[in-house]
């Protein structure tokens, strides 16, 4: 049974990734599953087989098959990877002009306002998109709102969108073409993504009781799991798949692809508000498929490191999570 949660979970979680809080209520400062409840039998397996499948995706990406998917794959996106930087512009623009549209919208849709001055903001920062001279200027139209965001909602609720950030960082580094400490533009929008990703899983085991009133709405979802473990296995998925942008090449193309696939498919039973919400991550995502890698050499460490690395990662942002919560609302970890 729970081997089958984690092989299935890849299919249901293409509905739940939809942003819970933009959906159901929810309360950022309630006290949170403690991790005796959360750290259970059924957690370690789905975690253990998640881990296996990201060995395996090592172990192939090292083969003479995984060079010639990757050679495939760098073929096949070779179109759009030329045209990567106007694609997030592009969707960035409609992005901003969205919000803009909606109004009442700081960044996401449960990050609500009644500044005046917030959509000014959102239209100067889609108009400075236009041209590439004006890149830094938008990077900074960004940090402001996300800057407003945290002052209205807290450091705590905005660590769900660190994606923000990291578009910043590739607007203002495409605009100036520089580099960071080797880090392209692209590697920090990536990293940036996998990290919120990585963030909103823990959620999905921390506060499962928030999706459940959307599985009343659509029981399909779960596939028949119980929503307990239905919630479980969604989280392991998005949690690997997320890890797995920080890994090699093949590997956080095929993640990255995937990831795609779950949050367009999020758009058809959730409709607008979730295809504008997602719009810069599913971007900053096909961008990471579109980018140009070289195949390199096998090397034995990137098959060794990656079970040590994930739990590494799971261990991190779970501490991390909880402790963050306990010290910002004094809640108990355990």
């Amino acid at each position: 049974m729970r081997v089958g949660a984690a092989c299935a979970g890849f299919a249901p979680a293409t509905q739940a990734s939809a942003h819970i809080k933009w959906f159901c209520a929810f309360d950022v400062a309630g006290q949170p599953r403690g991790l005796e409840n959360v750290l259970c039998s059924q957690f370690e397996s789905l975690t253990s087989f998640a881990m296996a499948c990201l060995l395996v995706g090592a172990l192939v990406e090292q083969s003479s098959l995984g060079g010639a998917v990757l050679r495939a794959i760098n073929s096949a996106t070779a179109i759009a990877r030329s045209n990567t930087e106007i694609l997030i512009r592009a969707v960035c623009g409609f992005f901003l002009v969205s919000i803009w549209a909606v109004g009442n919208i700081i960044l996401t849709p449960e990050l609500t306002t009644n500044s005046a001055i917030v959509p000014v903001i959102q239209l100067a920062t889609a108009a400075c998109l236009i041209w590439r001279s004006t890149l830094v200027f938008s990077a900074v139209g960004i940090i402001a709102l996300f800057a407003a965001a945290v002052a209205q909602y807290g450091v705590f609720h905005l660590m769900d969108y660190p994606v923000f950030l990291g578009l910043a960082a590739y607007l203002a580094l495409s605009g100036t073409g520089r580099s960071v400490l080797g880090w392209t533009p692209l590697d920090i929008l990536r990293a940036s993504a996998s990290i919120t990703l990585m963030w909103a899983s823990i959620e999905k085991w921390a506060y499962p009781e928030w999706s459940f009133p959307l599985f009343i709405v659509h029981p399909e979802i779960t596939m028949g799991y119980s929503e307990e473990s239905f919630m479980r296995a969604a989280g392991v998925v998005e949690f690997a798949l997320a890890f797995a942008l920080l890994w090699t090449p093949l590997v956080r193309k095929v993640a990255a692809a995937i990831l795609v696939g779950m949050f367009v498919g999020a758009i058809g039973p959730f409709g607008k508000i979730d295809a504008i919400g997602h719009a810069p991550i599913i971007a900053a995502l096909v961008a990471v498929v579109c980018e140009a890698v070289e195949e390199r050499r096998p090397r034995v460490r990137d098959v060794a490191m990656v079970g040590p690395a994930f739990g590494g990662a799971l261990a991190l942002f779970l501490i991390g999570y909880y402790e963050l919560h306990a010290t910002m609302f004094g809640t108990t970890v355990l």
